[in-house]
């Protein structure tokens, strides 16, 4: 059958000439996408306080742009969603479906599957077959009960309603797990383990339930050997795929890692020109073109940079543009007013009785069968019933292929919109996950830095990395502080991965589900599976120091909730902060910022952390891995500038430990003032136990340090000469928030966390080479002026940046 050719232009002449733009395609698709954007931005930020998934706010924001909401007015509906701009709107909405698909077949990783437990398995076909032999018993009722629903078969019905009622939502479960902190948990791990399974098993249903419907229940007289064609050319395939095609995206792959100095950009056309043809295959055979993308995303291999990078460049123009047109076209098809009397409502709470009854009892036995403590089991089989866009797109093929009526389209479209509601809220009320209030005075950790004469005392540090960039220089901090006399040293290394709704962070998800567990250094076909950890492990066999690797993926307000966790829980005495931004080369152009948000982890670590804690200025400092594996006869030059209070005595017993290993590699320098009033604030004691520390650090060091003593009239004139002397590649000082009085510089304030000392050192303009780090000792008092301090120095900037 020919389409039908209307006279709808693409683009107007313009108003000037008469023309109304909304009556054009390509105007009208400009506006639809802006309203579905605003839309859909201003839920997630209205239900941002619930901790509800993006998917809810897309969800909603469809519907209400349909005729269940705005769409009742109907000069609206034909303003600006006009039946004739249906079928352009739908077209657009599928070429991004079409890509998402191919996002999800990236993010799961099928070896993940085969390695799962029993456990994750047993749940994971408890919670598919109840919900589904549930379904099919329900669909009887729903097919009599629901006018219009007996012209489909009872087998393309049941098919359905079984598959809509059995799905788990797999990215939508990830973030919320992630939010919940239940990532590190039992629960966490046995929950993404059955659902990447559930999510696979569900487009395989999805697939048979299409080929045996067809195009349609109209085709009674259909001979039943085409579905059988259809699921065997179908198999054909996805064999093809995995024999074929996977070798050549693995060969892809290699020829665009790292290793390879290669412009991979015709490699990305020639994939994204895969996933089309791929849809328009399984779109040829019969089967909807989503399963051809989603297949295609499970042959590109999960741990190559290629994968990654594919991802950077789809995943924030599919999800954040192209999705919610889905989501509004979907919106379109749904009038919740189809419901109509007690009758359809009493319907709908069946169907969501009979889903959640499903879901939950049938992984809540499964999992108390396996051991599983009731509360975890309960809150798997409620993380377990989570649903999402793969649920919304059964519902549309199903309305689409006339097996689901309006008003059941409607009544599973709130279904899923409930069960995934009531996630978060019912999980924090039967399992709620850790999530501890920090207290500046929990804990005070006496000495912090045990003696490099005693080998009995074991150093336990905590290293937070945010990539790869990070790693040499930290090494080389880490190198600097381990003695030679085999004082042991422990070292934890956190990765911090920010949670946001883009598929590399669910990627990043799954390659953490072993959160917080030593790192197993595992090798598939010669690549390595983390760079930051092969970096990190290669250093500890040479060194011999104790590796611990786990990742904190969370989002940005609560990430530091991840860190002091895990330093209380280990027990650390330090905590290592890279500094929000990096300097990559030589003037302020050469500045990489990851983001202001960084700024605020690092102040909230400052005011909560259970321990000490120091924030790394990085200027390259043994930005050469090798030289720490294999060094040299030239020793870093660390400077360690004293000028007073609890801080600096901090970064003194640091010095100590950083001059054991190399004699004459640390200075000591020591800025006093030459009128002694000007201190003001410095009482007789502190100076006393100013003295004593450095006496005491020159008689135990006598040798191995260097003493240098600068009397200056101005503490920021003596702090300059000393970093622009050139001298050292490394200066290590003290927070010395109690002391800004004495710093009286315009910009000093900029970054709280480095306090005055360390913001002058750390500034692009004061042409300074040396790498910076600010050690905070931990002690009540401290944490609670860091954070008045904080805030004043937000109202400096502020108040700066009005007066500008």
């Amino acid at each position: 059958m020919q389409p039908n050719i209307t006279s709808i232009e693409t683009s107007s002449d313009g108003a000037w000439q008469g023309d109304n733009p909304l009556n054009y395609a390509f105007p009208l698709l400009i506006i639809q996408s802006t309203l579905v954007l605003f839309t859909s931005r201003l839920l997630t930020f209205l239900l941002k306080p619930l901790r509800q998934p993006k998917v809810i706010a897309e969800i909603v924001g469809g519907i209400l742009l349909g005729p269940s909401a705005l769409g009742r007015n109907k000069e609206f509906l034909h303003l600006v969603f006009p039946s004739w701009s249906t079928p352009i709107l739908e077209s657009v909405a599928s070429i991004g479906l079409l890509f998402f698909l191919f996002l999800v077949g990236l993010e799961l990783d099928l070896s993940s599957i085969r390695r799962s437990t029993k456990k994750a398995l047993g749940i994971a076909v408890a919670g598919i077959s109840l919900p589904f032999f549930f379904g099919a018993g329900v669909s009887i009722f729903l097919r009599k009960a629901v006018h219009g629903d007996h012209q489909a078969t009872y087998s393309q019905y049941l098919m359905f309603i079984g598959v809509a009622l059995s799905i788990t939502a797999f990215p939508v479960l990830a973030r919320i797990l992630a939010e919940l902190k239940l990532l590190t948990t039992q629960v966490g791990q046995t929950a993404m383990a059955a659902a990447a399974l559930n999510d696979v098993v569900a487009w395989v249903l999805l697939a048979l339930a299409i080929a045996l419907v067809g195009n349609g229940p109209g085709e009674a007289h259909r001979s039943p050997l085409i579905s059988i064609w259809v699921l065997l050319s179908g198999l054909a395939f996805v064999a093809f795929m995995f024999i074929l095609v996977q070798p050549i995206m693995n060969w892809m792959a290699r020829r665009c890692s790292p290793d390879h100095d290669f412009v991979d950009e015709t490699y990305i056309c020639l994939t994204l020109a895969g996933v089309m043809l791929s849809g328009f295959m399984t779109d040829l055979i019969g089967i909807h073109a989503i399963f051809g993308a989603f297949v295609f995303g499970l042959t590109i291999p999960k741990d190559s940079a290629f994968a990654g990078r594919v991802m950077k460049r789809i995943e924030d123009f599919v999800t954040g543009l192209l999705l919610p047109l889905y989501f509004a076209s979907s919106g379109l098809k749904t009038n919740v007013a189809k419901i109509q009397g007690a009758e359809a409502w009493g319907l709908l709470v069946l169907v969501i009785t009979t889903a959640c009854t499903g879901k939950i009892v049938g992984t809540f036995v499964v999992a108390m069968m396996s051991m599983i403590p009731l509360r975890e089991s309960l809150a798997l089989g409620v993380l377990m019933n989570t649903k999402g866009l793969v649920e919304l797109i059964v519902l549309n093929i199903g309305r689409e292929k006339k097996v689901l009526n309006d008003e059941m389209f409607a009544i599973l479209v709130l279904m899923a919109l409930f069960t995934t509601f009531i996630t978060t809220p019912a999980v924090l009320a039967i399992y709620k996950p850790l999530r501890r209030v920090y207290s500046p005075a929990r804990r005070r950790l006496e000495q912090p830095f045990p003696s490099a004469e005693n080998s009995k005392d074991e150093l336990r540090i905590l290293a937070c990395v945010h990539g790869p960039s990070n790693v040499p220089s930290l090494i080389s901090i880490i190198e600097s502080i381990r003695t030679s006399k085999k004082s042991p040293l422990k070292l934890y290394v956190l990765r911090l991965v920010e949670l946001s709704d883009r598929s590399s962070s669910i990627v990043m998800v799954q390659k953490t589900r072993k959160n917080g567990m030593p790192f197993v250094n595992r090798f598939r076909r010669g690549a390595s599976c983390d760079e930051v950890a092969t970096a990190f492990e290669a250093y500890g066999q040479v060194k011999g120091v104790t590796i611990c690797h786990s990742t904190a993926v969370s989002a940005l307000p609560v990430m530091h909730e991840d860190i002091c966790h895990l330093a209380e829980e280990k027990r650390v005495a330090m905590i290592i902060l890279p500094f929000h931004k990096q300097w990559t080369g030589d003037g302020e152009g050469a500045i990489e910022t990851i983001g202001d948000a960084w700024r605020d982890v690092n102040q909230m670590v400052l005011r909560c952390a259970p321990c000490s804690v120091a924030v790394f200025v990085d200027r390259g400092f043994g930005s050469r891995p090798e030289e720490v594996l294999e060094p040299t006869s030239t020793q870093e030059r660390i400077g360690v500038l004293f000028t007073g209070g609890a801080n600096d005595r901090e970064a003194l017993a640091l010095g100590g430990r950083m001059a054991e290993p190399q004699p004459n590699r640390v200075t000591l320098v020591r800025l006093l003032m030459r009128d002694e009033n000007e201190i003001g604030t410095v009482g007789q004691q502190e100076q006393d136990l100013n003295e004593a520390a450095v006496s005491q650090f020159r008689q135990r060091w006598n040798g191995n340090i260097r003493y240098e003593e600068k009397v200056v009239s101005n503490i920021e004139e003596g702090v300059l000469a000393v970093g622009q002397s050139q001298e050292y590649e490394l200066l290590v000082v003290g927070n010395g928030m109690s002391r800004s009085t004495i710093v009286s510089g315009h910009n000093h304030n900029e970054h709280a966390e480095l306090g005055p000392v360390g913001n002058i050192l750390a500034s692009s303009d004061s042409r300074i080479t040396a790498s910076v780090l600010v050690i905070q000792q931990y002690t009540a008092n401290d944490n609670e002026a860091i954070g008045s301090n904080m805030m004043q120095s937000k109202e400096a900037v502020n108040d700066g940046e009005s007066a500008v």
